[in-house]
């Protein structure tokens, strides 16, 4: 096999399991408290602030920063035992999930001290959350034709104009890392002149509107810049590294367990009352799918610890992974006899119609699955 997506397995870790083992009895005692209950999709519309600061009152946020920036020190297999349990519990993340994930790494290898130093511990507090600024309206999965514009004024700020879409959460996040053009597209270097800013998203100029899903939901938006003036201080890494820098984000934003459980409660739920033949024989396919994907996943946060970049193996992750969640719901629809409902009484036929509802995006988020299977096809030298 090919040595970008050879990763070696990864180490039994006494420290996951203990962990693990915390997590789920915290989970167990808010379920009894009635604290929250489980849903589908939880890391993308189960926003609840209240429980994204006891995550990080229990150093569960952060966990693999370094402690004077409010981090624990801790291992990224730690972090991979918590965000499993936290998803397969249905619990409401959201609110702090791109933060944690993603931004506060991106942060840490490209911010400035000033940068880390005040936004950091607050992330890892739970109290200041992120959104993701690279999609725009024209310009879905093939980033390098973004329209965004950064220019500096006399005072060496940066002016921004342009809209970015499908910004999870932007009306509860604090900040934006946006991916703008800071020089003229050039056809011969599509790659080039672009850069990171972080963006306050209560900067006058700065509008959010909302995108609802097919249940009426709201958790993706368009957020669009008009003239707004963004401190000259904000430019995240190296002004025209932004591809680069993006692109090492990607790793992070499509490994993690959330692209292989976010219809586990249906799944759960299901395995629960399976009895037909019928019902036994796709838990069991469905099981060993998963089992065979989490094996992937894990290995790319054991390839974190290790300080590799893995970024092939994290497409493939992302592609197959997000496949098998819409599998989930379309095979448990085939032999169940219970309506799909949000209304239901049964808690199958609740979590069958939140995963339907959600299964549009499941495969567009992160990058297409199209995308996807290119990018891992440059990879193998295939194209």
């Amino acid at each position: 096999m090919p040595s970008t997506l050879t990763l070696a397995p990864a180490p039994p870790s006494e420290a996951a399991e203990a962990v693990r083992l915390e997590v789920r009895q915290f989970l167990a005692e808010e379920l009894a408290a009635g604290t929250f209950s489980t849903h589908v999709d939880t890391w993308l519309s189960g926003v609840d602030p209240a429980f994204s600061r006891k995550l990080g009152e229990r150093g569960w946020l952060g966990m693999t920063w370094p402690k004077e920036y409010g981090g624990h020190e801790r291992t990224a297999m730690e972090r991979y035992a918590v965000t499993e349990e936290l998803l397969a519990a249905g619990a409401p993340v959201a609110a702090h999930w791109i933060a944690d994930r993603q931004s506060g790494p991106n942060l840490l290898r490209y911010g400035t001290e000033t940068q880390r130093k005040e936004i950091l511990p607050r992330i890892a507090a739970g109290e200041c959350y992120f959104v993701i600024g690279m999609s725009e309206p024209d310009s879905g999965s093939d980033l390098a034709s973004i329209r965004t514009k950064a220019v500096r004024n006399a005072d060496g700020d940066w002016v921004v104009d342009g809209a970015k879409v499908w910004t999870s959460n932007a009306h509860h996040s604090h900040y934006a890392i946006v991916l703008v053009r800071t020089a003229p597209a050039d056809p011969t270097a599509r790659h080039a002149g672009m850069s990171q800013l972080l963006v306050d998203l209560s900067l006058p100029g700065i509008t959010i509107n909302p995108i609802r899903i097919l249940d009426g939901g709201h958790h993706f938006n368009e957020v669009v810049f008009d003239s707004v003036v963004v401190p000259g201080d904000m430019l995240l890494g190296e002004e025209g590294a932004g591809w680069h820098q993006v692109t090492a984000e990607l790793a992070f934003e499509r490994s993690g367990p959330e692209r292989i459980l976010s219809t586990f409660p249906l799944l759960a739920e299901f395995a629960r009352r399976a009895s037909s033949p019928a019902e036994l024989a796709t838990l069991g396919r469905l099981s060993a799918r998963l089992l065979a994907l989490r094996q992937l996943s894990i290995r790319i946060a054991a390839a974190l610890d290790r300080g590799e970049l893995p970024d092939i193996p994290a497409a493939l992750v992302k592609d197959v992974g997000t496949t098998f969640e819409a599998d989930v719901a379309e095979e448990i629809r085939r032999v169940v006899d219970v309506p799909a409902s949000l209304d239901s009484p049964d808690p199958l036929g609740r979590a069958l119609a939140e995963a339907q509802l959600h299964q549009p995006g499941y495969t567009l988020r992160g990058g297409t699955n199209e995308i996807l299977r290119g990018i891992v096809a440059r990879g193998l030298g295939l194209r």
